[in-house]
């Protein structure tokens, strides 16, 4: 019969996995602290739910293994979890683990998962065991081709690792992962793979890449539109700047409202405040659509400055291979043209290139001279080795364009809440000239009120008589809720011009940590197509000739 996690069971846990005696007696009599618990082994326990671990915060290691486990559930508040053991259970779905962003290791051996999905968040994962489940087709793996750091994986004992090619798809496929099935991927078969799957993964490798600009693009107008609706002041100030309160929260506000001539004033004050508000929260208004107007102004520029780019990266990359194409055609004019396209595995370039590495591999192949060959290396190599300044050149050119146009935005947007700041500021100038004139107002109907209850005789409105019979009650009540008014008025033009001001900074940061990343996103791509280009070479150039390799 499944059981349920209850205190009983877990403090039980904690006890079995103490080290030693003495850290024992120390646990029983100091007791256990939940939070403090960062390894928890509840294996063998008939365990049907996992429930009661909101308590384990700094949590890091969880073993669940051999259970009764049905669903992935309860997991949520062990955001420091980075290994988690769930193998020999019941579970059907891989779910529940959205909060885990820390998890590295995650084992689900032994159960009976037919999909890999639900793992978006777990950006850290480099162990990933789902060995004897359900898992049918090798194309339910790809799946996995999202987590960068995923070096071992245990598929056996699924359907899919019974297929024809199973070794050489995952090597293919998930060219990170070292290690499969417990068994090292070593060189000689990471070859193999990519040679018998190159160009199915170049062009899924092109349509991912397709799919991750889309989704980056729309990730940066969102964040950037986030950023600057961050500063619309009317959601800022909703709920913080209208004048009822200002005087909620008065010493005898329901007291002083009651004498009709304060009620008078209050309800000026009230409409006057109200008034000022409104013109903040209108100026805000109006500066939020120019900000908006001004970041789109930038991210259009910004957006037709990297289309120029990408559109010059590829019309270089196809000028070099070009040249490489007819230095190889001019060994034999006579051979066959393959219209054999390809992707290089480069994230800069946009569309197809119309000559790729791969036709001038073919060519190399179709050279049988072998002193023709090497020439004919030779001078690819160098061709090649003029290609990586020229992509520097041109990156350096593009970024120090990025950088003039950021500098200029930072100008415009510094102008902006400079402005915004002062004419705000001269507003909150009116909100104490009009508080101060409140006061005044109200202690002059409290002197005549005072003076009137003094001599006159009457046992009606008992909380009015109690405070206007004391002078310095009622004068006190009216200090200290200036005093409220003014240090309010104060708290919010600092959190106003605070806000604004860390905006921008925030904004041009982001803008700015965005582009370096880029920067060296675009760096590595060079560097690496460079050296893909030269390892092929080296690759191919062990294959004497086109009939050989292909028998």
């Amino acid at each position: 019969m499944p059981l349920f996690i209850d205190e009983n069971m877990l403090e039980e846990a904690i006890m079995e996995q103490a080290s030693g005696d003495e850290e024992k007696r120390i646990r029983n009599q100091e007791g256990i602290q939940f939070n403090e618990v960062v390894q928890l082994s509840l294996i063998f326990k008939a365990i049907g739910r996992v429930d009661h671990l909101w308590g384990f915060t700094s949590l890091e290691k969880l073993e669940l293994s051999n259970n009764l486990i049905k669903k992935i559930a309860g997991l949520d508040h062990l955001l420091n979890l980075t290994w988690l053991n769930l193998s020999f259970n019941s579970i059907e779905k891989i779910e529940g683990l959205e909060s885990l962003r820390k998890l590295e290791l995650l084992s689900l051996s032994n159960n009976r998962i037919s999909v890999i999905e639900n793992m978006d968040t777990l950006e850290k994962l480099d162990q990933f065991c789902i060995g004897n489940n359900a898992i049918g087709q090798l194309d339910d793996v790809l799946y996995l081709r999202k987590f960068k750091n995923l070096f071992s994986l245990n598929l056996s004992g699924n359907p899919a690792s019974k297929e024809e090619h199973y070794k050489l798809f995952i090597a293919a496929y998930l060219p990170k992962v070292m290690y499969l099935d417990s068994k090292l991927l070593d060189k000689e078969t990471k070859k193999k793979a990519y040679m018998k799957y190159q160009i199915a993964l170049e062009k899924m490798g092109f349509e991912e890449l397709q799919k991750a600009k889309s989704k980056e693009a729309v990730q940066n107008q969102e964040a950037i539109h986030t950023q600057n609706d961050f500063v619309n002041f009317e959601k800022f100030l909703n709920g913080c700047c209208p004048s009822e309160s200002m005087l909620k929260d008065d010493p005898e506000e329901e007291t002083l409202r009651s004498v009709p001539e304060m009620a008078e004033v209050m309800e000026k004050f009230e409409s006057q405040m109200q008034e000022l508000c409104t013109q903040i929260i209108t100026y805000s208004s109006a500066e939020h659509h120019r900000r908006e107007a001004e970041i789109n102004s930038f991210i259009s520029v910004q957006s037709a400055a990297m289309k120029d780019y990408k559109k010059k990266v590829s019309e270089m990359l196809q000028q070099n291979l070009q040249r490489m194409m007819v230095l190889l055609q001019e060994s034999d004019p006579d051979l066959p043209k393959k219209e054999i396209i390809s992707q290089p595995c480069n994230s800069l370039i946009e569309k197809e290139i119309h000559v790729s590495e791969t036709e001038i591999m073919v060519k190399l192949l179709q050279i049988s001279d072998p002193d023709l060959k090497k020439e004919k290396i030779s001078l690819c190599t160098d061709e090649i080795s003029q290609l990586l300044p020229s992509l520097m050149k041109m990156e350096c050119l593009h970024i120090s364009q990025i950088e003039s146009t950021i500098k200029l935005l930072e100008h415009y947007l510094s102008d902006m809440v400079g402005n915004f700041s002062e004419t705000v500021q001269g507003i909150f100038i009116q909100c104490r000239d009009v508080d101060d004139e409140y006061y005044d107002k109200m202690r002059k109907v409290a002197v005549a009120t005072l003076e009137t209850v003094a001599h006159e005789e009457t046992h009606t409105q008992d909380d009015f008589i109690m405070l206007f019979k004391d002078r310095y009650a009622v004068m006190d009540a009216l200090e200290t809720g200036h005093m409220n008014h003014l240090l309010k008025i104060d708290d919010r033009e600092t959190k106003l011009l605070t806000h604004v001001n860390a905006w921008k900074v925030a904004l041009i940061k982001g803008i700015q940590d965005k582009e370096l990343i880029g920067n060296r996103t675009r760096i590595t791509d060079c560097h690496r197509y460079v050296v893909h280009l030269r390892e092929q070479l080296e690759e191919w150039q062990k294959y004497p000739h086109f009939d050989r390799y292909y028998l």
